[in-house]
This record gives C-alpha cells, structure tokens and sequence, in this order.
C-alpha cells in the first residue's frame, strides 16, 4: 500500500530491513525493544508494518498487524522527534487505520497518548504495568510443575494454550518466537503437568537486560515456576522487565516479591469490541507492539 501526500512525503509498507529505523526510535524513546523481534513480528503479517517518508527519509511509523479476519494490533507508533508538528503522524496513522478497516483493533497506548486514542473511538479495558529489576531466585521446592525447554513436539499444544490466551491464532509469529534459533537470545520454556504442557513463557534479550513475554499459565504456581525458570537462564546481575496486567493481582504481587519494581504502564484499549481474555492466566504480555 501507499498514501502519497503533498510535499514529498509518502507512507507504504516497510521492508524489515526498513523498519529496523521504527526499532531504533522505539529504544530511543525507552521501550527496550528485543534485539531480534523484527523476523518474528514480520512473520504474523509482513504487509502491517508501514513507514512515512519524507523526501525520502523515514520520518514515521506504524505497526498494524492483522489477526485472524477480524482482530487487529496497532503498534510503533512514532514520528521521529525532529519532523513532528507537521501532520506526519496523523497521515500515517490514517493510513494505518486504513488498513485495518472494519476490525476491532487493540494497542496498548503510552499514556501521553490515551485521550488522543479515546477520541479516536479506542476505549480503555486496563493497564499493563511494566516491572524491572534485577529478580530474586528463590526456586521452587516441592512444586508439582515441571519446566522443560519447548520442543516441536510441544508445538500443537502451545498454540492452543496461547489462542486461549490471546484470543486470536497467532501461528505463524509462535513457530519464529517459540522456536527461535540460538543466536537471537531468545528462549522458550513450557510448564508441564500429567505429561501435558499446560503454560509457556519467552525470555529475550533487549536492548537492556532482558524480557519475559508472554508468560501464560493457568496458575499462580505454574507462572512462578516458569518466571524462575526463565530468570535462571540470564546472567547473575542481569535487569529482567515483565509486563503485567494490572488485572492479574497475583501476578503483580509475584512481581514484586521477585524484587521487580514498577517503572512504566500503558493502556490496554480497543475500537471495537474487545475481546474476552483470561487475564488470570495472562501473567505477562507477549510485547506492548504487537499485544
């Protein structure tokens, strides 16, 4: 796609190679993106990523990935400090919007955003509140949860635990982030229980330290076994970051009591809709970009 407007400037579909700069932007204004993300998030929908180009330069972007046929994620959205008061960012916004006609869409808005989503139809649901630090391990004797790392076989059962989750298929984006290869310091681990996986989680490396996303499980036991897990497989002194919906009480107090400290939230808003997820199980967001 492509929206051309007056005075050289033009918003299209990216290229990952392209999008790369919307990444940089995005570590540059403190979201922490994860250093191998881009494959990943191309993967769920490679025509949801766009870019506003000044005279050729990127000036603007947008992610706006579309699920299944009737849900949709928007994210990244930026315009690059030096070209904003200029109708950039509400061009690509349009275009963005455009592209995601007739679809409920979710975000998870910063909050010097949220009264600009609210008038443009998005309504709130809750926050995500983001908590970092360096965690405690503390391990978990006794627990009836095994923690394994995920292996294709898990495959079929991941899916269908994250759907759950979710609330949308997602398959594509699962098989690059569950299956990740070595060198993208990322990580999957699942809980497991009567020979059934009944929870998965993500580490990744960041920009800085390192995230965990998503963090499903059913129970509070299986989602501390799998952040303990998952804590374990960085290097001692290492900042850990896990975005918790404010809905799941335990979550937040398991947060906590692993030495995390909030340090940032958004909003979790949709137009449209919103679908029924079961907060609960959801211990972390899978990222604030793509939901």
């Amino acid at each position: 796609m492509s929206l051309k407007t007056a005075g050289g400037f033009e918003v299209r579909r990216a290229t990952p190679e392209e999008f790369a700069v919307a990444v940089s932007w995005a570590r540059d204004e403190g979201w922490n993106p994860g250093i191998a993300d881009l494959d990943a998030f191309f993967s769920a929908d490679p025509s949801g990523f766009l870019m506003g180009f000044a005279d050729g330069r990127p000036v603007s972007s947008i992610s706006v990935v579309r699920y299944g046929d009737a849900q949709g994620f928007l994210g990244f959205y930026i315009v690059h400090p030096e070209a904003r008061g200029k109708g950039f960012g509400m061009a690509t916004w349009e275009a963005g919007m455009a592209y995601l006609e007739n679809r409920t869409v979710g975000l998870d808005g910063v909050v010097a955003q949220q009264a600009n989503y609210t008038k443009s139809g998005f309504q709130l649901v809750g926050r995500n509140i983001r908590f970092t630090g360096v965690p405690k391990l503390t391990g978990l004797p006794g627990s009836p949860v095994t923690i394994d790392v995920a292996r294709v076989e898990h495959a079929g059962q991941i899916e269908a635990f994250d759907w759950i989750c979710f609330g949308m298929p997602r398959p594509e984006f699962l098989k690059i982030w569950v299956f990740a290869a070595p060198d993208t310091r990322r990580k999957t681990l699942v809980s497991v229980e009567n020979d059934n996986v009944s929870g998965y989680a993500t580490i990744r490396k960041c920009a800085d330290g390192f995230k965990i996303g998503p963090l499903f499980a059913p129970t509070p036991q299986a989602a501390e076994a799998l952040f303990q897990a998952c804590c374990a497989e960085v290097e001692a002194g290492a900042s850990v970051t896990l975005d918790v919906p404010e809905a799941n009480r335990s979550a937040m107090m398991m947060a906590e009591s692993a030495g995390l400290a909030p340090v940032f939230e958004t909003a979790r808003m949709y137009r449209g809709p919103a679908p029924q997820l079961p907060w609960t199980s959801i211990h972390g967001v899978t990222s604030f970009e793509l939901g």
